[in-house]
């Protein structure tokens, strides 16, 4: 085998988003080992990747708007170390019928909607009635829950048909848990995440990312497929692959519903388009899902052009060749994913990570704090001498102790 493939490098990680490249930085300043870190695309960052527009300055996100918020103290300690965080607090609004309501549904929403006051209780009370037709039955799917959060009627107007625009899925083949990402208050409280840490990255998204990977020990080459190269590595390299899971083991078992997003950029001949960062479009008839204006991500900077930076957000499908952003983890989707877990537990020395590695709807948080437990329960005894390879088996760690603990921090 070519070694010259690896340079020298200990470990290969494939894919520079959260998880691959702090597990690259943590191994490399922790345990002194030389990384290499490849990307088939030409930048680092994954799908976090931001970079400024040209015409009026404004930061893109190329890839849909991230948001970092967690309540995981050892999170957000360990990002510090990389960026400083505005003050940034995110509120949600969504477009109905031509009127605008605030997310995620409040007090405010549901006064707004049915046309008077509701005390707290009044609205508990109403929101209970409506969604008794479910009776004592637990939530099977999407729809379900949703109707049992909200009642039908706020289902139908503000996540029926946003939902049928972004996942294309009957929301009755949909996990009921996507829904739970929804959060209902009755209460007057707009902010939409509860976390204790938020903010946005002062400097923007790929600045975190540059510094991560900043190590002497750590080469990135952007522009390389990992199957380009798979076999000219050497034999037991350990790999950590952050790829989607099906596409590493060529389709065996099926393919999985994946999800991913067109960003249709205007530039507006205005400071201000729409006096908020996201705008959901909740009807059906809309196109779109959303649209993302994004100066307002960072308030804090000065942005002199006189014009301002918008995309419109449409769902489809993932083919092969576009870049997957989300599971769809429909019953089948669960059902073929079984069957790579079952093709995971036979590799040596392959670790899969990451949102597309382990099929598993990850905010950034969660990716690196699953990292960091990898490298904790993984990489370092390994790389210590007290496992024999970094495969799913691995210490009876690996993929499946990880979906756990990912699981446990949403």
């Amino acid at each position: 085998m070519n070694d010259d493939v690896l340079n020298g490098a200990a470990i290969l990680i494939v894919g520079a988003g959260f998880y691959g490249a702090t597990l690259a930085e943590r191994i490399a300043t922790k345990l002194g080992r030389r990384v290499l870190v490849i990307d088939k695309r030409p930048h680092i960052g994954g799908n976090a990747y931001t970079e400024p527009d040209p015409t009026t300055g404004v930061e893109i996100h190329r890839y849909g708007p991230h948001l970092f918020h967690t309540s995981n103290e050892e999170v957000w300690r360990y990002l510090r170390n990389f960026t400083d965080f505005s003050a940034y607090r995110h509120r949600a609004f969504s477009t109905h019928r031509d009127q605008v309501y605030p997310l995620p549904i409040n007090l405010a929403t549901i006064c707004q909607f049915f046309g008077r006051r509701f005390s707290p209780d009044e609205a508990r009370a109403m929101i209970a009635e409506q969604s008794s037709e479910l009776g004592d039955r637990l939530p099977s799917n999407l729809e379900e829950k949703a109707i049992s959060l909200v009642g039908r009627r706020l289902y139908e107007a503000f996540i029926k048909g946003y939902t049928a625009k972004q996942w294309q899925t009957d929301p009755r083949e949909l996990p009921a848990q996507v829904i739970t990402r929804l959060p209902v208050r009755y209460n007057f409280e707009d902010g939409y995440f509860n976390d204790r840490f938020q903010g946005q990255p002062l400097d923007g998204y790929t600045a975190i990312f540059e510094k991560m990977l900043a190590h002497d020990l750590i080469e990135t080459r952007l522009g390389v497929d990992f199957f380009d190269i798979r076999n000219l590595l050497p034999e037991g390299v350990p790999v950590v692959y952050t790829g989607p899971i099906d596409r590493y083991f060529d389709y065996a078992e099926g393919e999985l519903g994946w999800r991913t997003i067109d960003i249709e950029l205007e530039i507006m001949d205005t400071p201000d388009y729409q006096g908020t960062s996201i705008m959901n479009y909740a009807d059906e008839a809309v196109p779109y899902t959303r649209v993302l204006e994004f100066r307002h991500f960072n308030p804090e900077r000065q942005h002199t052009s006189g014009k301002t930076l918008i995309g419109r957000e449409f769902s489809r499908f993932a083919r092969r060749v576009d870049e997957p952003y989300y599971p769809i983890d429909t019953r089948r989707d669960q059902a073929t994913y079984g069957r790579y877990v079952a093709r995971m537990g036979r590799e040596k020395n392959i670790h899969f990570g990451g949102r597309l590695g382990t099929y598993r709807y990850l905010d950034m948080h969660q990716a690196i704090g699953s990292a960091l437990k990898a490298f904790e329960t993984v990489f370092e005894p390994y790389f210590e001498g007290r496992l024999d390879s970094v495969s799913r088996n691995a210490g009876a760690t690996g993929t499946a102790s990880i979906a756990a603990i990912c699981s446990r921090n949403q």
